[in-house]
C-alpha cells in the first residue's frame, strides 16, 4: 500500500512538473499577442481572446452586482432578474409586444393594489383583499396570451448553443454560452438586445420558480440552513447578511417594478465587462461587438457605498438541531481581495484543502478516522468586500462536532506556532501553477477567468500575477497571517447537531445537496 501510495504522489508531481513547465507557453506575454481589449464611449468593455483550437467560440458576461445590491426588503432581486434575464426582448418571446406591454402595465397596477391592501397592519378588508388577488391573476392569465414561451433559449439552442446558463452570488451575476464561430454576430444581437429591451413577461410566474428554489436548497436542506444562519450571524452589518436568492417574505413581496428598477440601476455599461474566447479574429469581431453593444446607453454608475462590517470583538455561535449528519464550520473575518495578503491566505486554502494529501483531510480523515471530510477555504461568502476564511468537517458515527473542532484547532495552532516545510512551500506553488493552466483549458473558462480579473483588477493581466503573488509568499507571511486572522474573538461557529426523531429539530435533509462553501444562486 505505501509502495502505492508513493507511487501515485510521483506520478502526481511528474504531472504538475510538466503543467508548470506548460505555463511557460502560458504567460502574460503569449496572451497579450492573442487578447484585444477595448473600453466603449458607453463604458463597457469587451475583451476578445483568439484561440482558434476548434471553430467555436464561449462568451462570459459579468455584471458587478450580485445579491449584496439588493435593497433592503427585497432581497433575492439581484437573482431574480437573472431569471428574467432569459424572457426573452420586445422582439423575442412575443406575439404582440404594443398589446402585451399594455396587459404587463396592467399586471403592475393590480399587483400594487394586492399588495397594499395585504399588508395592512390594521383595517385589512379580506373580501377586498381577496377581489385584489383575483384581479392580479387575471391581468396575469391576459398578459400570458401574447408570451411565447422560452423563445430566447431556443433561438440559441437552434443556432448550436451550448451550456447556457447563469449565475448569481454575493458579488456579482454572469451569463454564459457557446456557439459556433459564424454565429458570431447573432450572439452579438441576441446578447446586447436583453440587456437592452428586457422585458419583465412571467414575472411572478418565475418568482414561484424561485420559491420553490429557496424551499429546496435552504429551507428543506440542513445545510443551506445552517449556512444561511451562519452567514447570517456572522455579518451583522454588511449586506452579506442577506441570503442571495432572498428572504421568504421578500420573495413573495417584491414585482416586476422593483427588478425593472433593479435592473436600470445596475445593469449599466460601465458596471459589464463581456469576454469572448475562442475562434475568433480581434480584427474582424471587435466592429461586430462595437456595433451591438455601443447600443446600449450611457448611465451613471452605480453607488457602490455599502455598511462596513465592524471589528468582531466576541465569539458567535449558531446551532442547529436536525435529524441528519452532523456538521461543523467556523469562519474568521479576512480582508477583501485586494489586500496584500489575499495569496497568503490562497496559500493557507492550499496547504490545508488540496487533495489528500492536504493537512486536514490527513489528520482529520487519514489519521485520526473522525471525519469523512474536513477542509479550509477562504472566500465565504463572496470576496469583493471583506469576507471570511472558513473551515468544516463532517464527523463520522460516532463522533461529535466537538471532536472535529478540537482537531481542527490543533492544526491550526501548528499553522501558527511552527513553520511550514520547504516542500510543503514548494507544492503550494507548483499546484498554483497547475491550478492556473487548468482554468485556461478551455474557451469558457478562460472568458470567465478574464472577465472576472478585467472586472475586478481593471485589468486582465492580473490572473497570471496571481503565480508571481503566491511566488512571493514565505513561510513567515503563513505564520503572521495566521495569528492575526484564527483568533477566537474573531470566530463565529455553526453546528448541525443530529438529535433522533421527537427531539426536536427539522425534516432530514441530504448533506450531498449542499456544500460549505456554496455561495450563490444557480
Amino acid at each position: 500500500m505505501k509502495g502505492s501510495m508513493k507511487a501515485r504522489g510521483l506520478k502526481t508531481a511528474a504531472v504538475l512538473v510538466l503543467l508548470s513547465t506548460a505555463a511557460l507557453a502560458q504567460d502574460v506575454a503569449s496572451f497579450e499577442k492573442r487578447i484585444t481589449v477595448k473600453k466603449l464611449p458607453n463604458g463597457l468593455t469587451l475583451l476578445i481572446c483568439e484561440r482558434p483550437e476548434a471553430p467555436v467560440f464561449s462568451f462570459f458576461t459579468l455584471v458587478d452586482a450580485g445579491s449584496a445590491q439588493d435593497p433592503m426588503g427585497k432581497t433575492g432581486l439581484a437573482h431574480m432578474f437573472e431569471h428574467m434575464a432569459f424572457k426573452g426582448t420586445d422582439r423575442i418571446g412575443t406575439t404582440d409586444y404594443a398589446a402585451e406591454k399594455a396587459a404587463l402595465a396592467k399586471v403592475e397596477d393590480a399587483y400594487a393594489a394586492y399588495i397594499q391592501e395585504r399588508d395592512k397592519r390594521v383595517d385589512r378588508d379580506e373580501a377586498r383583499l381577496k377581489q385584489f388577488e383575483k384581479d392580479w391573476k387575471d391581468a396575469i392569465a391576459e398578459a400570458d396570451k401574447y408570451v411565447k414561451p422560452n423563445e430566447f433559449g431556443k433561438l440559441v439552442e437552434r443556432n448550436g448553443g451550448e451550456d447556457m446558463n447563469a449565475f448569481t452570488n454575493y458579488d456579482e451575476t454572469g451569463y454564459h454560452y457557446s456557439l459556433p464561430e459564424n454565429r458570431l454576430e447573432l450572439w452579438a444581437y441576441l446578447e446586447s438586445e436583453r440587456f437592452l429591451h428586457p422585458v419583465m413577461r412571467e414575472f411572478y410566474k418565475e418568482r414561484n420558480v424561485v420559491i420553490e428554489e429557496r424551499r429546496l436548497r435552504t429551507d428543506s436542506n440542513p445545510i443551506g440552513r445552517l449556512l444561511e444562519q451562519f452567514t447570517a450571524e456572522a455579518f451583522a452589518a454588511h449586506p452579506y447578511h442577506r441570503p442571495t436568492v432572498g428572504w421568504m417574505w421578500d420573495l413573495n413581496s417584491f414585482s416586476a417594478t422593483d427588478a425593472q428598477h433593479f435592473f436600470d440601476t445596475y445593469y449599466v455599461p460601465s458596471n459589464m465587462v463581456v469576454a469572448v474566447a475562442g475562434d475568433v479574429k480581434a480584427a474582424q469581431a471587435m466592429p461586430i461587438l462595437e456595433k451591438y453593444f455601443s447600443r446600449l446607453p450611457t448611465l451613471p454608475d452605480p453607488d457602490e457605498s455599502t455598511t462596513l462590517e465592524p471589528p468582531q470583538n466576541s465569539e458567535r455561535e449558531v446551532v442547529l438541531k436536525e435529524r441528519t449528519q452532523p456538521l461543523y464550520l467556523e469562519g474568521y473575518h479576512r480582508p477583501d481581495y485586494r489586500t496584500k495578503d489575499d495569496a497568503v491566505f490562497d496559500a493557507i486554502t492550499d496547504l490545508l484543502s488540496e487533495g489528500r494529501t492536504s493537512r486536514l483531510y490527513r489528520s482529520l480523515v487519514r489519521d485520526k478516522k473522525i471525519a469523512s471530510f474536513s477542509a479550509g477555504f477562504t472566500g465565504l461568502p463572496g470576496v469583493k468586500y471583506p469576507h471570511l476564511f472558513a473551515f468544516y468537517a463532517f464527523p463520522l458515527p460516532g463522533h461529535t462536532t466537538h471532536e472535529v473542532a478540537v482537531a481542527i484547532h490543533e492544526e491550526i495552532e501548528k499553522l501558527k506556532k511552527e513553520d511550514i516545510s520547504d516542500d510543503e512551500l514548494k507544492m503550494i506553488k507548483t499546484r498554483t501553477k497547475a491550478n492556473l493552466i487548468r482554468g485556461l483549458a478551455d474557451n469558457q473558462g478562460l472568458a470567465t477567468q478574464l472577465a472576472t480579473y478585467q472586472t475586478r483588477y481593471g485589468d486582465w493581466r492580473e490572473l497570471f500575477r496571481t503565480v508571481d503573488r503566491i511566488d512571493k509568499v514565505t513561510k513567515a507571511d503563513i505564520r503572521r497571517v495566521a495569528n492575526e486572522t484564527f483568533v477566537d474573538t474573531n470566530r463565529t461557529v455553526g453546528e448541525i447537531e443530529t438529535v433522533g426523531a421527537g427531539q426536536g429539530g427539522g425534516e432530514p435533509g441530504s448533506p450531498d445537496s449542499g456544500s460549505a462553501n456554496s455561495g450563490g444562486a444557480q
